[in-house]
């Protein structure tokens, strides 16, 4: 009897002992493995460089992500992850487990969006698109664009980073300036531009802005990739020659979008950029162009084309005479829709060599 009592009392007393540990073992394994709810409540939280891991543990808790931010803290230490959680933005929701959400810090998973710029398109379009994703506001994003000090830093010497911004796609976290963005932008195209376009520009015997806005300007014309080389054939030839551009997109730039269509009132309206009423090239680059532009400017078809006119199917006809045009306008222009018709007949009145209608 003794001996049994002597075994009850010894298990009273490491009984308790061996439970509590279990019993929290076991809640903290339900922590881990438990997330805080459905994955419905969404939250980006930004961890600082160098700032203290509890303090991410307890926004995480607050925000309602996790349900203990001491067990959070508890979990990183027993894998030696505090040290090693990578700062940034994270996306995370209340349905990952805080293993999930320690994983993703220690991988540097942080939040970004990703935003592509198309070729061809201008910083007036490229601000509508990242005004219509949430991202800047136009006005911010344009008054970056002619920022003097931020032209200054990127060794731009022109009114405005119009012809620098690569086209490509690029991830932006929370918090991101959009100086920050146009440098990224910037940077994409010296490098880019440094190696593929700079060497040889002595030999074509152009400069860089030149370069950039008769490829400003390819990009607008061509709907047909293939077209490029032809639509620059004309351009060089037509300056050779010290006839006027006259290309439709020079017209309505900064007024708005080139969508194939411009009217009598577009080809007056005075402009530094309009090639209807100035000689050469405009005073810089209309939009943004990609590499085939560029390599086209550079690489022109040869040809004695002066002028070239759209087809129903987005194609162009190109001609070597203004009679040959005149009746390639007679023929694509005049006999197309109604909404073509107003502008059409002034391809008779000038040497234009557009009429993308």
């Amino acid at each position: 009897m003794k001996a049994l009592w002597r075994k009850r009392q010894l298990w009273l007393i490491i009984g308790p002992l061996v439970a509590v540990p279990l019993i929290l073992a076991c809640i903290f394994a339900v922590f881990v493995f438990t997330p805080a709810g459905s994955g419905k409540h969404v939250e980006v939280i930004e961890f600082a460089q160098g700032a203290p891991f509890r303090r991410i543990a307890t926004t995480l808790e607050e925000k309602k992500i996790i349900t203990s931010a001491k067990l959070f803290v508890l979990l990183a230490r027993l894998r030696g992850a505090t040290a090693k959680v990578q700062a940034g933005p994270y996306q995370v929701n209340d349905g990952l487990t805080p293993k999930e959400i320690l994983d993703r810090m220690v991988n540097g998973d942080v939040y970004v969006q990703r935003f592509a710029v198309p070729e061809g398109y201008s910083i007036y379009q490229i601000a509508e698109l990242l005004e219509g994703r949430g991202l800047f506001t136009k006005r911010e994003f344009l008054r970056a664009c002619v920022d003097r000090k931020l032209l200054a830093d990127l060794g731009i010497p022109a009114r405005s980073v119009e012809g620098y911004l690569y086209p490509s796609t690029y991830n932006i976290t929370p918090g991101t300036a959009p100086a920050q963005l146009i440098r990224q932008m910037v940077e994409q195209f010296d490098k880019v531009f440094a190696q593929k376009f700079e060497p040889r520009l002595k030999a074509a015997g152009l400069s860089k802005g030149e370069l950039l806005t008769m490829a400003s300007m390819i990009e607008k014309e061509a709907v047909i990739p293939a077209e490029r080389p032809l639509i620059a054939s004309v351009f060089h030839n037509r300056l050779r020659s010290n006839m006027p551009l006259q290309s439709d997109p020079t017209a309505v730039y900064g007024v708005r979008a080139f969508a194939g269509a411009v009217s009598r009132h577009d080809i007056q309206r005075v402009s530094p950029y309009n090639t209807y009423l100035i000689k050469g090239l405009p005073p810089g680059p209309i939009g943004n162009p990609g590499n085939y532009a560029m390599e086209a400017v550079l690489n022109p078809a040869r040809t004695s084309f002066y002028y070239f006119v759209a087809k129903k199917d987005g194609s162009h006809y190109f001609s070597a005479t203004l009679d040959e045009h005149n009746r390639a306008v007679a023929r694509y222009l005049k006999s197309a829709a109604p909404s073509a018709g107003p502008v059409a007949g002034y391809q008779n009145d000038r040497p234009t060599i557009t009429g993308r209608r």
